[in-house]
């Protein structure tokens, strides 16, 4: 077992949403652990989100799911992250603050962010929150 933070199509009711994701390859489903934040900067690559991990960036809204160790590859597969081959996200663990039951908690997480360079000249999602932005914009 181990902890995912997801922030944009692997939410719940998204496209890719990791509970729907679990059941498709047989996986037993992901717990909802709680909502959460890091620090960076949210992009819109039109049809999914991209974040850029920085301290000193905003807090960027996510969910925290503990997760079966099999459904990490298929992770992987969605956000198109393969061992040895340079692509767009990109595996990275992180401390994410979690809020569990009303208490704050720190958690080593999973994380999919893109590289600073791969967002240039794309809009800035300014509220942190990928489900409300898409949900609003026009």
């Amino acid at each position: 077992m181990q902890y995912v933070f997801v922030y944009g199509t692997l939410r719940a009711g998204e496209v890719n949403d990791i509970g729907c994701a679990a059941e498709r390859h047989g996986i037993a489903a992901p717990e909802w652990l709680g909502a959460a934040h890091v620090q960076g900067r949210l992009f819109d690559f039109g049809t999914y989100p991209g974040l850029v991990i920085d301290d000193a960036g905003a807090p960027v809204r996510g969910d925290v799911y503990r997760i079966e160790d099999a459904l990490v590859p298929v992770l992987d597969e969605i956000e198109n992250v393969y061992p040895g081959v340079e692509g767009l996200f990109r595996s990275h663990r992180l401390h994410v603050e979690v809020n569990v039951e009303g208490r704050k908690d720190r958690m080593d997480c999973l994380i999919y962010p893109v590289a600073a360079a791969a967002v240039e000249g794309l809009p800035r999602i300014e509220s942190g929150d990928w489900v409300a932005h898409r949900t609003t914009r026009v």
